[in-house]
């Protein structure tokens, strides 16, 4: 068997500027392929879209997270509490780990607009923040994922509001999301970390953007309609036209002031 990459890289239709793709593994599962590409070598990175990133099951269990759930619920039978149950750092390790595996791969969903994953992958990670804020022993791992709170509500947020618009168009639910969002970094309390003022900053500017965009493709009401075709007669002095639609505006209830 040749170990040489060539045919797959030949049989690519590359664009630089969309260097990933989705393609279906021999195992029969989905996976995501990202391609590398510069004047020293070529090569292709691959994940998989479903489980972990990298296709290994950690103590026999999907995730790592998953098997210190379960380590938990073994503790709380054997002792009738959580209390006493805490995450060495090597455990905390292996949790960073992985959350920066789903990280590196929720990166590329939002830009396959595979936004169902999305949800999925920063809902995973931010269960996983919560879970090694409530149970690290040392407060430094307690501590470490702080910083990148406002980060993961943005891209939750993103990918929840644009599943909804792909669905059904639903703007008021998507930009209640946003605005949501917005309010939840707003009120998130502070962290001692550079990041962590910076990633507020910059999702707060990302989220207003979104909630910018989402508003211009909201649908005019005939009102608005009209309004707008008169106001388009008028600056052509197409004055027939635009007295009838002042009268149309008129039986709307909805002329301006100067306009009767």
């Amino acid at each position: 068997m040749s170990h040489d990459i060539r045919h797959i890289l030949d049989n690519w239709d590359y664009d630089p500027s969309k260097s990933y793709r989705k393609i279906m593994g021999d195992n029969g599962r989905e996976k995501v392929q990202i391609r590398v590409d510069n004047a020293a070598f070529q090569g292709v990175l691959q994940m998989e879209l479903d489980g972990r990133p990298d296709g290994r099951q950690p103590y026999g269990y999907d995730f790592v997270l998953d098997y210190y759930r379960q380590s938990l619920q073994r503790f709380e039978r054997a002792h009738g509490t959580q209390q006493g149950f805490s995450l060495d750092a090597e455990s905390c390790e292996e949790l960073f780990d992985e959350s920066l595996r789903i990280y590196n791969r929720y990166v590329f969903l939002l830009q396959l607009q595979d936004y169902p994953r999305v949800v999925r992958d920063t809902r995973r990670n931010m269960e996983m923040f919560r879970f090694v804020n409530t149970y690290a022993h040392r407060e430094q791992d307690r501590n470490k994922l702080g910083r990148w709170w406002p980060y993961i509500i943005r891209i939750n947020a993103t990918g929840r509001a644009l599943l909804i618009m792909e669905k059904s168009r639903d703007f008021d639910a998507a930009l209640k999301i946003v605005s949501e969002a917005a309010e939840r970094i707003k009120t998130l309390d502070p962290v001692d970390a550079d990041e962590f003022e910076n990633e507020r900053s910059r999702s707060l500017d990302a989220l207003e953007e979104m909630r910018q965009s989402i508003s211009e493709q909201v649908p005019l009401t005939a009102v608005e309609k009209l309004q707008s075709r008169l106001e388009d007669a008028v600056r052509g002095e197409r004055y027939e036209e635009a007295a009838r639609l002042r009268d149309e505006l008129n039986d709307h209830g909805q002329s301006r002031p100067g306009e009767h």
